[in-house]
């Protein structure tokens, strides 16, 4: 069996580590943070996981919150018209429940979990020098952290990157007290599309202190949305955020009459990052090569939530190709071929999803939102699509394939 050293403890992370300890490997996760100073710290996300994800956990074991976090049943749209009135509105129905659980309960319970089972957990910072000299002593190393330095070891996929600036300013707040929307019988995320300003999605979760909601505005850089720092107090986020609810999605707003309140002091999140593929083997100075994994390699916009979805499939995906590999080395050839796989499985589809809803979107696409509101078949299709992008090319990229869809139930 192999020695593995993986850098990094979230969803892919974690979810990779404990896969391979599964499978006999010698394991070792490095991590910069405890198990409390995750749960002590600020949100770190906006995951909502989909059936075909969350079967992937289920798999190992992992699936530590079935009972206490709301089932998502659904997934619906709504559109600001003139006026902020609502001129379209629609909910499909998923195939298989998804489920949102704050990462700060979780990353922590992954990585106790993973100790308990016998895998090595080394809290430390990891350079770019500290890992050239840790890759001698592992057969295989995986880099499944996002952010700061050892990301500069992989550079960037020109030809899958097509921007080169943050398409969206994010603000994500979790809160309690949002009341049930009144026109359907079961818990659904909503997408809340304002043409021309951003996006307002609101997603039922589970969080250390019970149900809750998250409220996640995306915002057209520089417009009205564009009005949240990463230190702005967590009460005048919730502020801003309530505000523009009542400004451009009265009818979310209308669910916070009698009060919401954020569920912790630490419940607010604020940022903005350049959507990016970058090529999976870094290369280290003194010639030792690591692989990337999720969004180290594939860094999507939030907008069509397959972070943590995308993050499952990819752990998923590496932990095949090792099981694959047998005894053979983990060297470039393979590390390449792992990406490969994933990519054309999984993240391809999803990238050229994401991009495509972060522009202003083409008539075919309005004609299909607005079809979903009368052929219930449309919503729910759309719907899944969130838990397969895959099936997206065959009818929602190209103006041929959305008329030729449509057109089934015009012979109907």
């Amino acid at each position: 069996m192999a020695k593995i050293l993986i850098v990094g403890a979230g969803q892919a992370g974690l979810q990779l580590a404990l896969g391979l300890q599964a499978d006999g490997h010698d394991v070792t996760v490095m991590t910069d943070r405890t198990p409390d100073e995750i749960r002590g710290g600020r949100v770190l996300s906006t995951q909502c996981m989909f059936d075909s994800s969350l079967r992937h956990e289920r798999e190992l074991g992992l699936n530590l919150w079935d009972g206490e976090a709301p089932a998502v049943e659904g997934l619906g749209v709504s559109v600001s018209g003139p006026e902020s009135a609502r001129v379209i509105d629609w909910v499909g129905r998923l195939d298989g429940p998804a489920q949102s659980v704050d990462q700060r309960l979780k990353m922590p319970a992954w990585l106790e979990l993973f100790a308990d089972r016998g895998g090595k957990v080394v809290i430390n910072g990891v350079t770019v020098s500290d890992l050239d000299y840790l890759v001698r002593g592992y057969h295989l190393t995986v880099v499944a952290a996002g952010k700061g330095e050892l990301v500069s070891m992989f550079t960037r996929d020109a030809a899958r990157s097509p921007y080169t600036a943050p398409q969206r300013a994010l603000a994500v707040s979790y809160v309690h007290g949002l009341a049930p929307r009144p026109e359907h019988d079961f818990p659904a995320v909503r997408c809340n599309l304002v043409p021309g300003v951003g996006e307002l999605f609101v997603i039922p979760a589970l969080t250390e202190s019970g149900p809750c909601d998250i409220l996640f505005w995306e915002g057209v850089p520089g417009g009205p949305l564009d009005v949240f720092e990463p230190a702005l107090d967590p009460a005048e986020h919730l502020r801003r955020t309530l505000d523009l609810m009542r400004q451009f999605t009265p009818w979310e707003y209308s669910r916070a009459y009698g009060g919401v309140e954020l569920t912790d002091g630490r419940a607010t999140l604020a940022g903005r990052y350049t959507p990016v593929v970058r090529r999976p083997v870094g290369e280290l100075p003194s010639g030792g090569l690591v692989l990337g994994v999720a969004d180290v390699v594939v860094a999507n916009d939030p907008i069509t939530g397959q972070g943590s979805n995308t993050a499952a499939k990819c752990a998923a995906s590496y932990l095949d190709a090792v099981r694959a590999q047998g005894d053979r080395p983990f060297d470039r050839g393979f590390m390449e071929a792992a990406f490969d796989d994933f990519w054309n499985a999984t993240a391809g589809d999803v990238t050229a999803w994401t991009n495509a809803m972060l522009a202003p979107p083409p008539e075919h696409v309005l004609q299909l939102i607005g079809a979903a509101g009368q052929i219930q078949p449309v919503a729910d299709r759309f719907a899944n699509g969130f838990d397969n992008p895959s099936d997206f090319p065959s009818w929602f990229f190209t103006p041929e394939g959305a008329k030729t869809y449509l057109g089934t139930f015009a012979q109907d």
